[in-house]
């Protein structure tokens, strides 16, 4: 529902309740403020609506507040805040954070992650190289995988695995 289908529901239900503008107000919003909500000039705050959906006897008003728009808004801002996260741990050098979300990251944002955990993991393997050889080779071969997908896909960074990680494998077998 948009500003306007509500404003006019909330005005019939006022004109059907036989009250002014003013009464409906109270002392909790103006009345210029309602007649610009209902008008569809001005969208009200939670607050205001649960205030107008109580006075006006609309408890279905209250659906407004999660309508299928604000779900996508909702799971834009989580996506986002997904993707700005990981950013910001990998531009501060946080590669665990990074090696983290493996198995959290949204599925829309699928490329960008794997470039990420790419790079992640490399960062990951070449300091675990000299105390963890076997954990440095599996770190590798996540960073091969990664490296190899997507539409960031990285020749350079896989490159770069597959050189380290037969050094890892030349240091445990020999």
């Amino acid at each position: 529902m948009n500003a306007a289908e509500l404003g006019i529901r909330i005005k019939e239900a006022r004109i059907a309740k036989k009250m002014t503008q003013s009464q409906v107000v109270g002392n909790f919003i103006t009345r210029n403020m309602l007649s610009q909500i209902e008008n569809g000039i001005a969208m009200p705050s939670i607050n205001t609506l649960e205030y107008l959906a109580e006075v006006l006897e609309l408890p279905d008003i209250l659906d407004f507040l999660s309508t299928p728009a604000d779900e996508e808004i909702a799971h834009f801002n989580d996506v986002s805040a997904a993707i700005t996260a990981a950013k910001k741990a990998a531009k501060d050098g946080r590669w665990q954070v990074v090696a983290n979300m493996e198995t959290t990251y949204p599925e829309e944002l699928e490329d960008e992650f794997q470039a990420l955990f790419a790079k992640a993991f490399l960062a990951l393997a070449k300091s675990a190289a000299k105390s963890d050889p076997a954990l440095a080779a599996s770190y590798l071969s996540k960073t091969i995988r990664y490296a190899d997908q997507g539409l960031y896909a990285n020749a350079s960074v896989k490159a770069e695995a597959v050189l380290l990680l037969q050094e890892a494998a030349a240091s445990l077998t020999g």
